[in-house]
């Protein structure tokens, strides 16, 4: 066996352990049993029960349990880093069968889905209405044509991850001449990675796991993230240079495997449409309270928030302009369009 299969196949038997934490195997995690039992519907993340994505998530669940009764047994696992695993491989859990139904930042996907590098160009939104308006809008249309057509998901709608923001433990940034030489973690874009370039830091692409080891670890110098992620993984307790950049906008797909959700029946797949877009809103109208509570938090931990002028702003976006002329030869005509470029 070839060190990529072993790999692989070690991988289903670790996550078929974790799953087998709730009550079941993997082969059975998906499909109502021989004898016409429930559905069984597992959904995951990767952050604590009291964040808005996995409240969003039992919202889903309720909905569903309300609707259908014990005709569907509905699970959760709102932190798969509680189980041993990275953030990103909620992605193959999924893919695979294992989980049902999850979520992931749209980044983690642009080494499959090209499109989806568009959206992480910075500065492309200046709000979070505007954000929102276009990935429920035909840009949000398009980007679900393009991941379906090249992973096993079946898209039903965007989670807020929301504009992001740089944390530091060196010294407070306010330009770009501020970030030079600095390490940096970064998503797993290479658009992330080529914006960091121009504003003169060392970007590194890791996982979230790997990210807050090194935070803890004072060997990595900055990372960037809406305020409630710095929070929720503790990167406050390390950093205490926080500038409010606005730099990304970034979606999180609630992707579904594809071969479950098709083999339900019609009832049961509308009704999942109509629980995650009810969630959607859901976890949106959360976001901005839990900004402004992690924000909170950072200055009561003894950190400071740069807030940008216009003027600080107009920087950043000068020191990046090379990225929209590539963008330009890289992307969609009517992609482009639709985001002003």
């Amino acid at each position: 066996m070839s060190r990529r299969r072993f790999l692989q196949a070690s991988a289903l038997l670790g996550a078929s352990a974790g799953v087998g934490k709730f009550g079941m195997t993997s082969a059975k995690a998906q499909s109502p049993n021989a004898n016409g039992g429930p559905y069984r519907i597992i959904m995951a993340g990767y952050g604590p029960p009291t964040t808005s994505f996995s409240l969003a998530l039992k919202r889903i669940g309720d909905r569903l349990e309300a609707r259908f009764g014990d005709q569907v047994d509905v699970r959760y696992v709102y932190n798969i880093m509680d189980l041993g695993y990275r953030g990103l491989d909620i992605l193959w859990l999924v893919e695979q069968g294992i989980l049902t139904l999850g979520y992931q930042s749209s980044s983690y996907l642009t080494d499959r889905v090209s499109d989806l590098g568009l959206v992480d160009l910075p500065f492309l939104f200046s709000d979070n209405i505007s954000a929102r308006r276009a990935m429920d809008g035909r840009l949000g249309e398009l980007l679900t044509e393009s991941i379906e057509a090249q992973t096993n998901y079946r898209i039903l709608g965007y989670f807020e991850n929301g504009l992001r923001h740089i944390s530091n433990r060196v010294k407070p940034v306010r330009s770009p001449s501020d970030l030079e030489d600095m390490t940096i973690r970064v998503l797993p874009s290479q658009v992330h990675a080529r914006t960091f370039e121009l504003l003169g830091a060392e970007p590194e692409i890791m996982d979230l796991t790997e990210a807050i080891e090194r935070v803890k670890a004072n060997t990595l110098d900055a990372q960037e993230n809406p305020f409630a992620n710095t929070v929720t993984y503790g990167v406050h307790n390390f950093h205490q240079f926080h500038t409010a950049s606005n730099h990304f906008y970034i979606s999180r797909p609630i992707f579904l495997h594809r071969e479950t959700f098709e083999s339900w029946p019609e009832e049961l797949q509308n009704e999942m449409r109509l629980a995650v877009t009810d969630a959607v809103a859901f976890q949106r109208s959360m976001k901005d309270g839990e900004e402004e509570a992690a924000a909170l938090a950072i200055k009561e931990s003894g950190g400071e928030i740069a807030e940008l002028t216009s003027e600080e702003v107009q920087s950043f976006i000068d020191a990046i302009t090379p990225i929209y002329d590539e963008a330009r030869g890289q992307y969609r005509q009517e992609l482009l369009e639709l985001v002003g470029l």
